[in-house]
Order: structure tokens, then C-alpha cells, then sequence
């Protein structure tokens, strides 16, 4: 089996496999040491593997075998006190040793005290499995010793309730949910972007369960079905890095979620139809009726061999870029709401706000929902000399990762560097080709000439030109697509919860401004029409790349 089909699926068992062992195992430790070894010896398995017919079947027949080896040792050597000596000790009058007279009882008390509190747990596991004093426990703990006597006393009442009770189950617990976006507006940190904090379904499913109310690790974890010691360390990560907030021991979602309903999924299809269709096609004709294409101010574009020439660009590939670039740059949006209001710092160094999209069925999905998801951006960055303009779509795939990231600066001051009539190296020129910022021209055996495929705004004059044809497009239509956008964000902010109010206010703010999916169902609607040519495979990765000269 493929490495990377070997890691998904037994990626996808580590939660089932250690709940089998955490309800058969005597302790934590030992829990984990049993799951570490039944995926171990799946993952080593699915890898030399090809004959696995029912994955599942496998999986389990792996954790039963290991299950009889735990057995086998514990037999021979075994440490701390038997669970039923401990159910004993925990009676103190509550007659928990009746209750625990069938083995499943048994197993559901083990269950239970992994729903306990982290220090509770720490405190109950040290006194009656390790056979630590109370004064020794809190030495080792840095608590006073009344602290450690009433934990006890709490813990004894909470595994009574919690062995007496059915727990309450939610949908998550059988029906997770999964984010089938995850963005970042803003500056990154040293981690990436904030996609990098959500790869795996456990932190996506805590922050949902704490969308629209504040609660416990306890209460996450009854919600999720898994044992509070995942969700304690992972949504103690996430509130360090500022995508929960915390309120005394509940936690809150402090990122902005969207799973719409089929009444938001409609008024924003007619939003974009309704915007994004006139604007895109006004704006398609009025820049096939100018002549700032074959301006001086803009250079660069596809240019074969002769990048010197005009006439030898392409313009449907200038078009790719100039449309993506007016779209998110013209019009003035109502920022009654800043940035700075609404963003957070993150331990890394990012200063950002994260988005994320809840994956729905298909009554749900909103037009065009696969090209939106495939884009990033609009992406710019500022430097001393030029300014730089991106936009990663369906057509061009997506571009803009972490390593592009860690390079932009090297590429910018190389790029600023041939504008500049400078020279760079093979190596580097290489580089900026591979990134489709260039195309080397020539015999491989001659010295390399390097041919822009970016395209060039050689001043800011020409910049504003070409957003100020956008500005009057969005000016005109004004009212008209206002209609649009308030019936839609009235919507939107009547379903957000009050705590994150302002932050989609915020976002909200920009629904045809600097918009990705503003500008994807532009490009949407002129593909469609036939007015923008497909890019050939060798454009796809200069696509929608534009330097602007100061």
C-alpha cells in the first residue's frame, strides 16, 4: 500500500483504537502505550501489505491480538491497585462496589474517570492507583492539602453521577463535522497559515462545539464522544494560539464559521449572480474597448520569444490577471468596522483573522463552491520599490503555500532587480521560471534571456487607470448591488452568534471589495461566456500575477 494511504487510514483509527484500549486498559499509561502498539503494527502492516481486503476487520483483529499480549504481561506483573479494590476505596458510603458487580460496570467507571477534570484526575489516579498521601500529592502538585481533599470528595460525587447516568449524546459524537475550508486574512506566523492548526478533524470539531456556546473540556468532550484528555491539550492549544477564548473553564470560538442555510446558500447564489455577472462582463468590455493593453505602461505578459513587442502578448492571458486585479482593488468599501478591531495575535507572530467553511450537502453548497475553495487571495504584499498582486484560482491551481511565503521577499527583490536592468543568476533565474514569474528564453547551451510573464504596471498612473474603470463600473451599479448585499448580510449576521457579531460585520464589509469569491464568480461568468479562453498548461502558473512600479 501507498505511504500516503497507509498514513490516512491509520490517522483515522488513532481516535477509535484508543478508546478500545482506554475501556480495557487499567490506566492511561498503559492505554497508550497498547494504541501506540496496535497502530504501529497496522501502519507496518498497510505498508507491506497488499492483499487487505476489509480494512476495518484488520484493524480490529490487530488490537484484539495486542489486546491478549497486555493481558498475558499484566497477568505476570501488575501494578497499582485492581479496579474493583478501587471502586472500594472511592465508596466511602456511596455503595459504589454494588453498582460495579458486572464487568461492563467495571469498564465504565475506567470510562468515567477519564471524563474527570485534569487535576481531579492527576489526584484520584495518584491516590488510589499509585497509593500516594494527600500531603505527598500535594507537594508533588504545588496545592494545598485542603485542595487535594476536596477534589477527592468532588470526584467520588462525579464518578457516582457519572456511573448512575446515561450521558447525553450529541450529533458530533456519530456525525463529525469537517472544514472544507480553512483561511487566513492577514499576516501569517512562523507555524504558516492558519490551515496548518487544522489538519486533523479533533480541533475542527472543538471549535465548532464551542461556536455558539462557551463550555468545558468535560462538556467538548461528551459532545465530541472522546476522552477529555484529547480535547484538554488540544483546546489548550488552540486558546494559545488565539482560535478559542477562554471564560473562566469554558471555552468559546473566536473564528468566524460558516455553515449556511439554504435561505443564506439562495440570497448569496443572487448576490454574486446579480454583482459579479454585470461587473464582470462591463468591466470585460470596457477593456476591450480602450487601449490600455497595448499600453507602454504595461509590460510583461506571455511573450513567446519576442518580449520586447507588444503585439506579441496575449491578451486573454492579460486579461487573467487585469480582471482578477480591478475586481478586488476598485470601489470603496464601508469599513466602519477595522481590522485592527477584530484581528489577533498569535503566538507565532501572525496578526490575522481565520476563517473556516463547514462542509455541507449539495441543497447547501453555494454556486461555483469548488472554483471558490480552489482560490487564494486576493493576495498582496508590499516593498520599497514595487508592489505585488496574486490570485490563485481553479484555472491556475493554488500557488501561494507556505514556501511560497518564506521566499516572496527573495523573489521580489530578484523581479525588482531585472526590472531594474540588473542581472540575477541561472539559478535564481530558474527559480522565478519554476514560479511562473519568468519565462528563460533562448538555446539551453546560450546565455539565458529572461522574458517577464507577470505582467508589469510601470507606474501607479497606470494602476489607477485600470481600477478606476472598475470604480465606475461599482459606482454606477451602486444601488443596485447594494439590494443585493444587505438582504444577504442581514441574513448572515441574524444567524452569528452575538460574540462574533463584529468580527463578521467585519468581514461582511467587503462582500464585493477584495472578495475572493466576488472575483472567482467574475472569472466564473466571462469562462462561462466564452469572453475568457482557458489558459494553456504553460500559463497556468504565471496566471494572475502583476507587479506594480512605484
Amino acid at each position: 500500500m501507498k505511504k500516503q494511504d497507509a498514513d490516512r487510514i491509520t490517522t483515522e483509527y488513532l481516535k477509535p483504537i484508543y478508546g478500545f484500549a482506554l475501556k480495557r486498559c487499567r490506566n492511561h499509561q498503559d492505554a497508550e502505550d497498547l494504541s501506540q502498539e496496535i497502530a504501529l503494527k497496522v501502519y507496518t502492516a498497510l505498508l507491506h501489505r497488499e492483499d487487505i481486503a476489509d480494512v476495518q476487520k484488520f484493524v480490529w483483529a490487530v488490537a484484539h491480538n495486542c489486546l491478549a499480549n497486555y493481558y498475558r504481561d499484566s497477568r505476570k506483573a501488575s501494578l497499582g491497585l485492581p479496579l474493583q479494590e478501587l471502586a472500594d476505596r472511592l465508596d466511602d458510603g456511596m455503595d459504589l462496589a454494588a453498582d460495579l458487580a458486572k464487568q461492563s460496570e467495571t469498564e465504565k467507571l475506567r470510562t468515567e474517570l477519564a471524563h474527570l477534570s485534569a487535576l481531579q484526575r492527576k489526584i484520584v489516579i495518584a491516590y488510589y492507583y499509585e497509593n500516594k498521601k494527600q500531603y505527598q500529592i500535594a507537594e508533588a502538585l504545588g496545592i494545598p492539602l485542603g485542595t487535594v481533599k476536596w477534589h477527592l470528595f468532588e470526584a467520588k460525587k462525579e464518578l457516582k453521577r457519572g456511573m448512575e447516568t446515561m450521558r447525553e449524546h450529541s450529533d458530533l459524537k456519530f456525525n463529525p463535522i469537517h472544514f472544507s475550508e480553512i483561511g487566513t486574512n492577514g499576516i501569517i506566523g512562523d507555524n504558516g497559515t492558519n490551515q496548518n492548526y487544522f489538519k486533523t478533524s479533533l480541533p475542527q470539531n472543538i471549535v465548532y462545539a464551542v461556536w455558539k456556546s462557551a463550555k468545558t473540556a468535560n462538556e467538548i468532550a461528551d459532545d465530541l464522544g472522546v476522552s477529555p484528555v484529547y480535547v484538554e491539550s488540544e483546546a489548550e492549544l488552540l486558546e494559545y494560539y488565539g482560535f478559542l477564548t477562554k471564560r473562566g473553564e469554558r471555552y468559546l470560538c473566536s473564528i468566524l464559521l460558516d455553515e449556511p442555510s439554504e435561505e443564506i446558500v439562495a440570497l448569496q447564489n443572487e448576490m454574486y449572480e446579480k454583482t459579479a455577472g454585470v461587473f464582470a462582463n462591463k468591466l470585460f468590455d470596457a477593456l476591450a474597448a480602450c487601449d490600455l493593453l497595448n499600453d507602454a505602461g504595461i509590460c510583461g505578459g506571455f511573450a513567446g520569444d519576442a518580449p520586447a513587442d507588444p503585439a506579441a502578448r496575449d491578451r486573454n492571458f492579460m486579461l487573467w490577471a487585469l480582471i482578477p486585479f480591478i475586481a478586488a482593488s476598485s470601489g470603496e468599501a464601508d469599513t466602519s468596522v477595522s481590522f485592527d478591531e477584530v484581528a489577533t495575535h498569535r503566538a507565532d507572530g501572525g496578526y490575522n483573522i481565520c476563517f473556516a467553511t463547514v462542509e455541507s450537502d449539495e441543497s447547501k453548497k453555494i454556486r461555483n463552491i469548488d472554483s471558490i475553495n480552489a482560490a487564494y487571495g486576493p493576495y498582496y504584499r508590499e516593498s520599497d520599490r514595487i508592489n505585488y498582486f496574486q490570485f490563485d484560482s481553479a484555472w491556475s491551481g493554488k500557488r501561494i503555500d507556505s514556501a511560497f511565503l518564506y521566499k516572496e521577499r527573495d523573489y521580489l527583490r530578484q523581479l525588482e532587480m531585472i526590472l531594474n536592468g540588473g542581472q540575477i543568476s541561472p539559478e535564481e533565474a530558474a527559480v522565478l521560471a519554476q514560479e511562473g514569474f519568468v519565462r528563460i528564453c533562448g538555446a539551453p547551451d546560450s546565455p539565458h534571456k529572461i522574458a517577464l510573464q507577470c505582467l508589469v504596471l510601470n507606474d501607479e498612473a497606470t494602476e489607477k487607470r485600470l481600477v478606476a474603470i472598475g470604480d465606475r463600473i461599482k459606482e454606477k451599479h451602486k444601488a443596485e448591488f447594494a439590494h443585493y448585499i444587505e438582504r444577504y448580510c442581514d441574513a448572515v449576521l441574524s444567524e452569528t452568534p452575538d460574540h462574533l457579531k463584529k468580527l463578521r460585520a467585519y468581514e461582511l464589509q467587503f462582500c464585493i471589495f477584495g472578495d475572493k469569491r466576488f472575483v472567482t464568480n467574475c472569472l466564473c461568468a466571462l469562462v462561462r461566456s466564452g469572453k475568457l479562453k482557458a489558459p494553456t498548461e504553460e500559463q497556468k502558473s504565471a496566471l494572475s500575477k502583476i507587479i506594480i512600479r512605484k
